[in-house]
């Protein structure tokens, strides 16, 4: 007889996501995570949560990092994110994902780690001066995941690693504490069009909130005259737009200014082209300022209303935590009979 497979995962369709508040953030954030995670609300039931702790693993100044903090909160709000439908909190807030962490340290293999490519990228040649957590966060990034047993993860193709870590700590967790189905293994939502946003000064760059110029990307707190400045002054070629994706290929600037017209305003890009074919960008970097204004002007507005009232953010991640912990402790809870520790 063949063996018979591990029974599947039996628990709800749950989501998870975060941003480390590490400076501010711009439109390619807005397009390639925050809209969806405002979408995915109606969809499951929807975790999102500021990674805090993920963002010491290289230092932080620690009032800038509760500023940045707030920053991230308000975004995920500004961007449609409903406190009373979604749990939006600090990873701080719930301790259970330190201490499934570390359980998840004991299950983790020292190969599976030294193969993660993104501590390879971040330490470069001085990787012994790295701090232990920026080389062991992947298996925190488990145990963000799989504490709510989340079923799905919005990830980007630099994140796919880690989350086929994550469906092997799982697997290896529930095979060696003979606990088939316990933990899920989470599924990749990919992000789809509109997830890779390029500079507005290199549009063979990601928007990036490190680029030195702040040209280069359209900051969610810019204001309407700020984010038409930056469309008037991005760069192009001096072609006309064609009438095909395909006569596109070789013009990155180009490219960009399609895609992100046609995120915000949620048509394909071979619709844009079909409306703007044969036009230069004098004509079409016009009609791009004002969809950007329309749409992202209301952003800022609502995110500098909100940080405003930094007491009023304050009390939406406490109570954001709060509720994250009614699912994340029983977790725990479960975990620590398995493993064996008393008291559980």
């Amino acid at each position: 007889m063949s063996e018979q497979p591990p029974p599947a995962y039996a628990g709800p369709t749950r989501v998870l996501s975060g941003v480390q508040p590490s400076g501010a953030l711009h439109l390619g954030n807005y397009l390639g995570a925050l809209v969806k995670f405002a979408r995915l609300q109606h969809e499951m039931d929807t975790f999102i949560f500021v990674a805090d702790m993920h963002a010491i693993t290289v230092w932080q100044d620690p009032a800038l990092l509760a500023q940045q903090t707030r920053e991230i909160a308000a975004a995920y709000i500004a961007a449609g994110l409903d406190p009373a439908k979604a749990t939006i909190f600090p990873q701080s807030g719930v301790p259970e994902h330190a201490e499934l962490a570390w359980v998840f340290n004991c299950v983790a293999r020292l190969g599976w780690l030294d193969r993660m490519t993104q501590f390879k990228e971040k330490s470069g040649k001085h990787k012994e001066r790295s701090s232990v957590g920026l080389y062991t966060y992947p298996v925190l990034q488990a145990a963000d995941i799989l504490v709510y047993k989340a079923t799905h993860v919005p990830v980007g193709e630099d994140q796919k690693q880690h989350l086929e870590l994550t469906r092997d700590i799982a697997a290896k967790f529930n095979h060696d504490f003979a606990a088939p189905g316990f933990f899920p293994l989470p599924d990749p939502l990919t992000q789809g069009p509109g997830a890779r946003v390029m500079s507005l000064r290199d549009g063979q760059a990601k928007m990036s909130k490190s680029d030195p110029s702040d040209l280069s990307r359209i900051n969610l707190t810019d204001d309407a005259d700020a984010i038409a400045g930056k469309i008037r002054k991005a760069r192009t070629d001096p072609e006309p737009l064609p009438d095909t994706l395909e006569a596109l290929a070789g013009r990155p600037e180009a490219d960009n200014l399609i895609g992100i017209y046609a995120a915000l305003s949620g048509e394909p890009k071979a619709d844009v082209l079909a409306r703007f074919a044969g036009q230069g960008f004098g004509a079409f970097k016009p009609a791009l300022a004002d969809l950007a204004v329309s749409v992202m002007a209301p952003v800022g507005e609502r995110m500098r209303a909100l940080l405003s009232d930094p007491a009023g953010i304050d009390r939406i991640l406490l109570a954001g935590a709060r509720k994250a912990r009614e699912t994340a402790a029983p977790t725990v809870a479960e975990v620590r009979k398995l493993v064996g520790f008393l008291g559980a």
